[in-house]
């Protein structure tokens, strides 16, 4: 969810400027490849309608779009940073920076990193001879290039959300710009990339920004700094009780989906349940999302697309993390169900039916969606709670029963269905006016009568009109309900 939503946030900007959508596939860190992911996220985007202008299936000037495509121009930037000065080789073993992670830590003399202090202890291009960097490099020893961060800077950087945004250069370490397995990190690849694909913003998570510095400093060291992009670190999408990131475990505790699409986890293969399979809207899933952060400064909540694209902006993302509600998802959906056309409700009512093995002609699925769509969020409540249109009820809601039946209640519903088997056009208004007169002329009150017939059609004390139950139903079912139920009910 985190992820479509920061996408969203950028097809919105861009179209709203009248500028190009990228996907770009980052994936130069090959220990946390996942096989299908590339896959679901372009069919994910798809789904929500975050159609790109340029990608790994839409060839541009820009291309290729995955990084692991592109990995020979990251050495070739690498390399150009050794040579200005901006980085360096650094030969130590996994027990070599644990061990100096631990003694900056007893000796309490700054933070536990590889950084402008502790590179000079350290087995680098910076402490060893020329000569035996060489030799290292030509005999295959194993290394890393870092960026080497200036000792005394002072960094700033306009973010567009949170205004000015101001760091030390001493609280930095020297990230790694390109890995022993002949891959960049995130941080060189993107500003590389960022640059040759001439992109004006960068629109991602905050969690990044604490590795904005790093790339403004990057900017600097190229000669990039008329082209460094406009950054924009959007707020967490939080738990629902506001207590830190939403997860997948949050969903799978409480109930709710935080997929776009379900998702089989490749290695293990448990399922998590996606918006699409559960049932909602695209649009709504959308609509939800683009609130999530961003504020319109209106009371209005619901937005198309391209109402979305008219009215976004930027400026009014809040810095605050945006708590998740289940609940006000599925009101969103709710409105966009009471939204569509019925035709279209219809259409997917029948669906779901034919699922359950129950076959209805299209006008009375359609009947039962207008009848029904108002009570539900989404069309498999409505296939659930439409039910008893189908299957006559072989049961009835004891509790209800002890409640509403009384010794009156089936000379009371036999009487009443005599009367409306004289009912002509079987329709709702008929058949309202026919209750109405029966009661007058019995001198019965709704609230005696109603429930009792309401358990006999439907088998429970809850439900829509009954007249239009009945119409639905049409006058045989509705009679033959009412005669057996009051066969079948007993109470007491």
């Amino acid at each position: 969810m985190g992820g479509v939503r920061t996408a969203l946030y950028n097809y919105l900007f861009a179209k709203k400027h009248s500028g190009d959508f990228l996907l770009r596939i980052e994936d130069t860190d090959q220990n946390r490849y996942v096989p299908g992911a590339e896959q679901y996220i372009m069919d994910s985007l798809r789904w929500c309608g975050l159609q790109w202008d340029e990608g790994p299936d839409t060839p541009g000037k820009f291309g290729p779009y995955r990084q692991s495509e592109r990995k020979d121009s990251y050495r070739q930037y690498a390399l150009q940073l050794l040579e200005t000065g901006n980085a360096y080789y650094a030969f130590d073993t996994p027990e070599e920076l644990e061990e100096m992670r631990k003694r900056i830590e007893v000796e309490k003399s700054g933070n536990p990193q590889y950084d402008s202090r502790s590179r000079l202890s350290m087995k680098n291009s910076l402490t060893l001879p020329a000569a035996e960097v060489a030799q290292r490099l030509q005999s295959g020893a194993s290394y890393v290039i870092r960026f080497k961060t200036p000792e005394n800077e002072e960094i700033a950087l306009e973010d567009i959300i949170r205004g000015t945004v101001k760091v030390h250069s001493w609280q930095l370490d020297d990230k790694v710009l390109f890995k022993s397995d002949g891959m960049p990190t995130y941080h060189l690849a993107n500003v590389v990339d960022d640059y040759l694909m001439k992109i004006t913003h960068v629109i991602r998570g905050e969690e990044w920004l604490p590795s904005a510095p790093l790339h403004v400093l990057l900017y600097k060291s190229f000669g990039w700094l008329d082209s460094m992009p406009q950054f924009a670190h959007l707020p967490l999408l939080l738990k629902p009780d506001g207590n830190g990131k939403l997860s997948k475990r949050d969903g799978d505790r409480l109930g709710f989906p935080v997929f776009p699409l379900q998702w089989t986890d490749p290695f293990t293969g448990d399922k998590s349940s996606g918006y699409r399979e559960s049932g909602y809207f695209r649009d709504a899933f959308v609509n939800m999302l683009a609130l999530m952060g961003w504020n319109p400064g209106t009371e209005k909540e619901i937005f198309s697309l391209n109402e979305l694209v008219e009215e976004f902006s930027l400026e009014r993302v809040g810095k605050s993390g945006a708590k998740f509600d289940p609940e006000k998802a599925k009101w969103f959906n709710h409105q966009y169900m009471m939204a569509q056309p019925i035709t279209t409700i219809a259409e997917l009512l029948q669906k779901a039916l034919k699922k359950k093995n129950i076959e209805v002609d299209f006008d009375k699925v359609s009947k039962i969606a207008d009848l029904m769509r108002e009570r539900v969020n989404f069309v498999s409540e409505l296939a659930e709670q439409a039910a008893f249109f189908f299957l006559v009820p072989s049961e009835y809601d004891e509790n209800f029963a002890r409640k509403k039946w009384t010794s009156d209640t089936p000379s009371q519903l036999l009487g009443l269905a005599e009367h409306l088997s004289s009912t002509q056009a079987f329709f709702a208004e008929n058949i309202k006016d026919a209750m109405q007169q029966f009661m007058t002329n019995q001198n019965i009150q709704a609230g005696k009568l109603m429930p009792g017939l309401r358990l006999a059609l439907v088998g429970s004390g809850t439900g829509p009109d009954l007249s239009r139950i009945m119409e639905i139903l049409g006058k045989e079912e509705s009679l033959n309900r009412i005669k057996r139920a009051v066969e079948l009910v007993k109470v007491g």
